[in-house]
């Protein structure tokens, strides 16, 4: 039986002291908390729905993000990857979900999901039929447009978030750098495990400063209800075949993310190739908790970029650490007033965090692309599907001539592109070009 040793951060399975374990997975909740909302709140904004039935969402999407990474950390069944893998409500869907929302109504929606998760999630239980087709170089410029597509999204919290029409500000900048900066000193100056906690103590500094500029609102705080429970099947579920055609190509998308992500997971925190185990367990773990989401009205889950950078920049691997951060999940989705606290964590102090975080993912896909060797095959491979990926997604309207289906799953996803772009030049260019 190992001993109970700070030292096993590092290590996947090993015991680690409880009092340092909650401010590593306390650190992870942090980073992902407000991407796990957001979406819901986009899609409820769309499609009319009432505060009150929003509000609830959002307390069910911390549950079932916090049940995803249990599953994914501890598998049951064939179910999860045994990887620290921490999973939250998918960005992916939103774009697909407010045209079927509005169409057809959000159960329309809901039971698209419920059958795209189970067809996602038989597609993982077979993934050794088609592994194959994702060789290390499709991976590593995978892994390299997922850190690639997240730079903008940090940034644009940096200076205030989606939408805010003051986007920009002083005291966002002023507040963002403030928190980046607390975190490049804590990460330079801190010695031994304290160093792994450079990004919570930026976010706590960054807090504190945003308080002062009037950009914490614990308002909600006052009217929230103590315990909150899910609801089972909160809308009532319609099978419309087009909305699930539609839904089942973004949950292909979503599987090619957490292969990235899963590849990424095992080259940057554990140095070596993922398995095709644990590549089939974490897209099943994607599909089927997609479809107990979608029986609480709660959207499809997928893994999370931003903690995979998270662990690129800490190196901290281990399962029971990161574990408690998917109890805090459920906490806050079961009591209201931790999920409002944490939720009012302001966008720029969150951008302050993620721009290095973000950045590590990039070189950390550069560095898989060199350990491929560079070779004609897998330049070419590389830089056309990054070429093509990020450089169409960039220009979103090139896509005008394509169906509303594709532009909808395609035209701004450029990780979906790159992988089937790398995927594609894989299966067609010779293995001996370089001969």
């Amino acid at each position: 039986m190992s001993k109970e040793s700070i030292d096993n951060i590092y290590q996947l399975d090993g015991k680690v002291p409880v009092g340092k374990a909650i401010p590593v997975g306390l650190q992870h909740v942090l980073a992902m908390f407000v991407a796990n909302i957001a979406p819901i709140l986009i899609v409820a904004g769309v499609v009319k729905m009432p505060v009150e039935a929003s509000a609830a969402l959002i307390q069910t999407a911390m549950i079932i993000a916090g049940l995803g990474t249990l599953i994914q950390l501890y598998p049951v069944w064939k179910v999860g990857s045994g990887l620290p893998i921490v999973m939250g409500i998918s960005f992916t869907f939103v774009s697909i979900f407010c045209v079927i929302g509005t169409k057809f109504g959000y159960g329309t929606a809901m039971g698209a999901a419920l059958v795209g998760g189970i067809l996602e999630g038989v597609l993982g239980l077979c993934a050794a039929y088609w592994r194959r087709l994702i060789s290390p170089i499709v991976a590593a410029t995978v892994v390299t447009a997922i850190g690639f597509s997240l730079l903008g999204i940090g940034a644009n919290s940096f200076g205030g978030g989606f939408g805010n029409p003051n986007f920009g500000d002083a005291k966002y900048i002023i507040v963002g750098t403030i928190t980046l900066v607390s975190c490049l000193a804590f990460n330079v100056f801190a010695k031994s495990f304290f160093k792994q906690l450079s990004v919570l103590f930026g976010l706590v500094v960054g807090y504190i400063v945003a308080f002062f500029f009037g950009l914490v609102d614990l308002s909600r705080l006052a009217t929230v209800d103590v315990i909150s429970i899910p609801k089972f099947m909160p809308y009532e579920m319609n099978f419309e075949p087009s909305a699930i055609f539609a839904v089942f190509l973004i949950f292909l998308v979503s599987a090619s993310e957490t292969i990235g992500d899963t590849s990424a997971m095992t080259a940057i925190g554990l140095k070596r190739d993922v398995t095709e185990k644990e590549i089939a367990g974490s897209i099943t773990c994607d599909g089927i908790v997609s479809s107990i989401s979608s029986l609480f009205g709660c959207m499809p889950i997928t893994s999370f970029s931003q903690n995979v950078g998270l662990i690129a920049m800490t190196k901290v691997v281990n399962r029971f650490a990161i574990m408690t951060g998917a109890v805090i999940m459920i906490m806050a989705g079961l009591f209201p007033a931790l999920g409002v606290i944490l939720a009012s964590l302001p966008e720029p102090v969150l951008g302050g965090c993620t721009l290095m975080m973000f950045g590590s993912i990039v070189v950390s896909g550069v560095q898989m692309i060199a350990a491929c060797g560079y070779s004609q095959r897998n330049v070419i491979i590389s830089s056309l599907a990054m070429s093509i990926g990020l450089g169409f997604t960039q220009t979103p309207a090139i896509f005008k001539i394509f169906p509303d289906l594709i532009r909808n799953v395609f035209a701004e996803n450029c990780v979906a592109v790159v992988f089937i772009v790398a995927v594609v030049l894989n299966l067609i260019l010779p293995e001996n070009m370089d001969e």
